[in-house]
């Protein structure tokens, strides 16, 4: 088994506030037994035009001090920042929203830069973000996490990309927005990836701030086991909630539903752009 804290926090404006609310998670996740602690994208700051001015490298303050918690408490940590997109040539300055996994020693030991960006519902996150290109694996404490951030996991490529790499777990990272139906998205979203992939999927977003008024952040962390149930979900407050993940349950459920070895890649990779659609 592998204990895992689902670490829904308000994510503010301000940096320092959020690393002494990430510093308090970790200490409430360790002395329950977690040795995973996962937290919403963008934990550095909240999603606004700030971020740029906001935005640190992977060895700056925040992560370094957050790489100092994790070591502190003996826990390894999923958790969202913004790093400069450096060489990005549009116009103004853009950030890479990013997913690093730090293990228990506080070593970094991935970085994911979010691929698919939420230029939907009226927002445009490409004018502040440049987009990542490359799926990431990171094996933690026993499992190899595959990490989707938000909008990512309304694109099952992306999370069957990550499966062929061997990932056994999903880490999906989230500042879900507000609005109709969205919520109903999300849990839809979240069990999907989790159903089609049997895999077993740790969703963590941010728990609504009461002084921001954007609409980012509905809380509904979940941990939806590999048949699509819904094993633990926090609802709309701040909460860190210690859930067991048992890596043989994958096992057990792909011997039942061997759903992943009956894809037929050699009909569907083949076929033209032409035939799509076509009835």
């Amino acid at each position: 088994m592998t204990r895992i804290a689902l670490c829904q926090i308000p994510v503010s404006a301000d940096p320092k506030t959020n690393l002494e609310r990430v510093r308090d998670a970790l200490g409430r996740a360790a002395s329950r037994g977690a040795t995973l602690a996962v937290f919403p994208e963008a934990t550095l700051t909240r999603f606004g035009k700030g971020i740029a001015e906001s935005a640190e490298p992977l060895d700056g303050p925040f992560v370094t001090a957050v790489a100092d918690a994790a070591r502190a408490h003996e826990i390894a940590v999923v958790l969202g920042t913004f790093e400069p997109a450096d060489g990005d040539r549009a116009e103004g300055s853009r950030v890479y929203n990013t997913a690093i996994a730090l293990d228990r020693r506080g070593r970094l030991r991935a970085a994911y830069r979010k691929i698919h960006l939420f230029d939907s519902f009226g927002a445009r996150e490409s004018d502040l973000v440049a987009p990542g290109g490359t799926p990431v694996v990171v094996e933690l404490e026993g499992l190899r996490l595959g990490l989707i951030t938000c909008y990512d996991v309304r694109f099952p490529e992306l999370a069957r990309a990550l499966v062929d790499q061997g990932a056994d777990t999903f880490a999906v990272i989230a500042a879900w927005g507000s609005g109709p139906m969205k919520e109903e998205h999300w849990a839809t979203l979240v069990r999907a990836r989790a159903i089609e992939n049997t895999t077993w999927t740790i969703a963590v977003g941010q728990a609504p701030d009461p002084d921001a008024r954007d609409g980012f952040g509905v809380g509904r962390s979940m941990l939806v086991d590999p048949l699509g149930v819904v094993r633990a979900d926090l609802g709309p407050h701040g909460a860190v909630q210690v859930v067991e993940i048992d890596p043989a349950e994958t096992e057990r459920v792909r011997a039942t539903l061997p759903c992943l070895s009956h894809r037929r890649p050699d009909i569907y990779r083949s076929l033209p752009n032409a035939e799509v659609g076509r009835s």
